[in-house]
């Protein structure tokens, strides 16, 4: 691991549980090239040691968990995710299409938006600061939630609300998560790192291969990948590319950019 993937996401063991922290806080840890290597890597290697029975993810800082793809790097045409096909098989932020057996908890620190919240749909135990807010406001600026979000959700939710949600682009707080059900814990942020470590540390107590199972079975793991969501991600895949294809695509992000509303052409 390079110096500047080392700096983007940092690693720390505690007993069993490896604690994975995204460290770009001045640029609200958004994700970039080094996030994906590193975030994916880190849950790699996770997966691989058999002395890791849990792992956290969670953002430097207290204002943001993950601000999304950063959008300033993009602009400046540089890739957010690296040029090989195995690493960037992994998905948004080396995470969105990575699943592991050792189970992953969410400590969402701040706002989870856009693919910031995938991440979070991707994790599979969620705890949350009080101020914490998550959304998928893609549809705003000529998009949609690529990166697993736009069926994850539907899952996740209540389907109706998480339509709402989807469809409208509005965010919703760690009050309204918790009543849904998609957040384990809500708790101040100076107990959040303490909340998800003992949640962990439960996990750890388990026979670890038993943990392990169950996660497999009860997600459909086999070989690297979720089955049932194979054919999510075919359509996916397909939708994406015709999108980007459309000059709505192209007009969102520009006026977001130029901080107007946007002209919406439907070509």
């Amino acid at each position: 691991m390079d110096a500047e993937t080392a700096a983007a996401v940092l690693t720390e063991r505690r007993g069993h549980i490896l604690i994975v922290t995204i460290n770009r806080a001045d640029a609200r840890n958004a994700v970039n090239a080094a996030i994906h290597v590193g975030l994916g890597t880190a849950l790699k290697e996770a997966d691989e040691d058999p002395e890791i029975r849990a792992v956290i993810l969670t953002g430097a800082g207290d204002r943001s968990f993950c601000a999304g793809a950063d959008l300033v790097a993009i602009s400046r045409g540089e890739p957010i995710e690296p040029g090989d096909d195995e690493r960037r098989a992994w998905g948004f932020g080396g995470m969105a299409s990575h699943p592991i057996s050792k189970p992953n908890i969410a400590a969402v620190n701040g706002y989870a938006f856009g693919g910031g919240f995938e991440l979070v749909l991707a994790s599979d135990l969620v705890v949350a600061a009080e101020h914490a807010k998550f959304g998928l406001p893609e549809v705003k600026v000529g998009l949609f939630a690529a990166a697993g979000g736009a069926f994850r959700i539907i899952e996740q939710l209540p389907r109706k609300i998480a339509l709402e949600l989807l469809l409208t682009g509005e965010p919703f707080d760690a009050e309204t998560a918790q009543r849904f059900g998609f957040a384990n814990a809500v708790v101040p942020s100076t107990k959040l790192l303490a909340t998800a470590i003992d949640l962990a540390e439960r996990i750890c107590r388990n026979a670890p291969l038993s943990v392990q199972v169950s996660k497999r079975v009860a997600y459909g793991i086999f070989a690297g990948s979720i089955a049932g969501e194979e054919p999510k991600w075919s359509v996916n895949s397909a939708e994406l590319g015709l999108l980007l294809q459309s000059e709505d695509a192209h007009e969102g992000p520009r006026a977001f950019a130029e901080k107007r509303d946007p002209i919406w052409r439907c070509l």
